[in-house]
């Protein structure tokens, strides 16, 4: 029998921001953070205390300017994967509301890519397995 190694688990949120046209916006990961370069959906870690959804909202302000009503996230579906020193469970939100322009408040690299397309850009091995939801539902 194999022995089990056990991975303490991170809670991040992410958001498939839609737009009028269809398009999901990706974030690239800046230079200095673990994953640097990959593409990704807006979010971040889940702060003691709050929601993922409250998460979901603080992290597009901070890192988008944006602001979005908790009525507004709904829930797609969730990825599940394992890293070398944690497990990572990540919920998947679909906005197609939100108020203001997003813009790269932390120097982050942004772009509108078509579902289809996503596959296209390299991104977290964690995030991969969410696209093809993502292809289905736009």
């Amino acid at each position: 029998m194999s022995e089990r190694v056990s991975h303490p688990i991170l809670l991040v949120t992410a958001c498939a921001l839609v737009d009028a046209d269809g398009r999901v916006l990706l974030t690239q990961r800046p230079e200095g953070k673990s994953l640097a370069g990959l593409w990704e959906f807006p979010g971040g870690k889940v702060d003691p205390g709050e929601t993922p959804e409250e998460s979901l909202i603080r992290e597009l302000h901070e890192e988008l300017g944006i602001t979005v009503k908790p009525a507004c996230l709904a829930p797609l579906t969730f990825a599940s994967h394992t890293y070398e020193t944690f497990h990572l469970l990540m919920p998947l939100f679909i906005c197609r509301r939100y108020e203001g322009i997003p813009r790269p408040m932390e120097g982050q690299a942004l772009k509108w890519v078509r579902a289809r397309d996503m596959r296209d850009y390299p991104m977290p091995p964690a995030d991969i397995p969410l696209i093809p939801f993502l292809i289905d539902l736009l």
